[in-house]
C-alpha cells in the first residue's frame, strides 16, 4: 500500500485523472491524501468532485478556502465571483448528496507515515500551535459544519478579523480565525498576525512578515500543505518539516503527487495554457 499526498486540483480534473494513471494508482491497496481546493478556477470542478467521492474510503481530503466558497455560495447565502467555475456543480442534479459529501470533510488530517508524524491542512499551521491543539481546533469548525448552525455560520464565515489566534476567542471570531489560519494563511509576523493581501511569492512578504513555516516549531511534525501555487512546491529557508504540494495546476504548471512514505514526487504538466 502506498500513500500519496496531492496537491490543490482547482477543477482540474484530466490531470488529476492523467496523474492518478501515472501513480499506477489502485483504490483497493493505495490511498490519496488530498490538500484541498478541489474545485474553482479549472474547467472539471464538477468532474473532479465527483471522482474524488467516487473514491469513498481510499481517499482523505482536506478543505480548502475554494472548497468553503464553494459552501458558502450554495448555502450561506454568498455570491459567485467572475472567475468563479462553480456554476456546473450547483446545476448537477447530485449536487445536495456532493455538497453533503463535501461538507463532511475534515480540515485536517494527521497518521504516522514513512515512520514521521504526518499532519495535513490546506494552508499550513500557525508555529504556536501543537499538534495536538490543531487536532482540537479544526475539530471545532468540523463540528459546527456538520450541524443545524452550519449554514449560519458560512454566512458569516468571510472576515479577516480577528487576525491574530488567541486562546480566549470565542463564537464566530474563533471559528474564522481557525479558518483563516488552516486555509488561508501565507505570511505572518512575530507573534503569528496573519497577512491577506500578499499571495505572491516570497519577495511579496510585507514589511515584517514571513512565510508561516521559516518560523521555528516545538515539534518535527511533517506539515503536508498545499494552496501557495507561487511556493512551485519549494519551501525555502523553511525552518520546520514542511511539504508543499500546490504546483499551479490551474495556472499552466503541474498537478503533483508526494508519496508519503518513500518522500518522492510524481508531477504532470497542465493542459492549460
Amino acid at each position: 500500500m502506498t500513500t500519496y499526498a496531492i496537491g490543490d486540483l482547482q477543477g482540474c480534473h484530466a490531470e488529476f485523472v492523467e496523474l492518478l494513471e501515472t501513480l499506477g494508482f489502485d483504490p483497493r491497496r493505495d490511498r490519496l491524501w488530498l490538500a484541498g481546493d478541489l474545485v474553482n478556477r479549472g474547467p472539471g470542478s464538477l468532474d473532479c468532485l465527483r471522482e474524488v467521492e467516487a473514491l469513498g474510503d481510499a481517499v482523505l481530503t482536506v478543505l480548502g478556502n475554494h472548497d468553503l466558497h464553494l459552501l458558502a455560495v450554495a448555502r450561506g447565502g454568498a455570491t459567485l465571483n467572475r472567475k468563479d467555475t462553480l456554476d456546473a456543480i450547483l446545476a448537477a442534479p447530485d449536487r445536495e448528496r456532493l455538497l453533503d459529501w463535501l461538507q463532511s470533510r475534515p480540515m485536517l488530517v494527521r497518521e504516522t507515515l514513512g515512520g514521521e508524524d504526518t499532519l495535513m491542512t490546506h494552508a499550513g499551521l500557525l508555529p504556536r500551535w501543537s499538534p495536538d491543539q490543531a487536532e482540537r481546533l479544526a475539530a471545532e469548525v468540523e463540528v459546527m459544519l456538520s450541524g443545524e448552525q452550519a449554514g449560519g455560520f458560512l454566512e458569516r464565515m468571510y472576515g479577516n478579523a480577528p487576525d491574530c489566534w488567541r486562546d480566549d476567542l470565542e463564537g464566530i471570531d474563533r471559528l474564522r480565525a481557525i479558518v483563516n489560519v488552516l486555509t488561508r494563511m501565507r505570511f505572518i509576523d512575530a507573534e503569528g498576525r496573519l497577512d491577506f493581501a500578499a499571495k505572491e511569492g516570497l519577495d511579496s512578504a510585507p514589511a515584517g512578515f514571513a512565510p508561516w513555516f521559516r518560523y521555528p516549531r516545538g515539534d518535527a511534525t511533517r506539515l503536508v500543505f498545499g494552496h501557495w501555487a507561487a511556493l512551485q512546491g519549494e519551501t525555502p529557508g523553511s525552518r520546520v518539516n514542511a511539504c508543499a504540494l500546490d504546483t499551479g495546476c490551474v495556472w499552466g504548471g503541474s498537478l503533483t503527487a508526494l508519496d508519503l512514505e518513500r518522500g518522492e514526487r510524481i508531477s504532470v504538466p497542465s493542459r492549460r495554457r
